[in-house]
């Protein structure tokens, strides 16, 4: 069973994310700032991190930039209301292996992390 890190700010999303993906068999981990995602994605325990851009601490950009500096390296999907082609392009750019844009249809975002996972 995979274990996905959702770092996500706002609490509603979160769950909903949560409880989704353990209905779909996977693990979850939940944080909503940006300095305990970039700790925890660091730590090896995730195969798959599912990161927002608007954290508070770090955001979702210096997360992703820190955590491809280093090793291991997950798969990360940015996860984020920011939906235009200049923001999916820099996440890309920064080493994201996914962009999904906010609201979402849940069937999309697991069609997704079943590439890496």
């Amino acid at each position: 069973m995979a274990t996905i890190l959702i770092a996500e700010d706002e609490p509603r999303i979160a769950t909903f994310m949560s409880k989704g993906l353990q209905k779909a068999g996977y693990q979850t981990c939940v944080v909503g700032d940006g300095t305990q995602a970039l700790a925890l994605s660091l730590s090896g325990r995730f195969d798959l991190i599912l990161l927002d851009v608007g954290l508070t601490g770090l955001d979702g950009w210096s997360v992703l930039s820190e955590l491809r500096s280093s090793s291991p390296q997950p798969p990360v999907i940015i996860v984020t209301a920011l939906d235009g082609i200049e923001e999916r392009d820099h996440s890309l750019a920064l080493g994201a292996d996914g962009f999904v844009s906010k609201p979402f249809r849940f069937n999309h975002l697991i069609t997704c992390i079943r590439r890496y996972v």
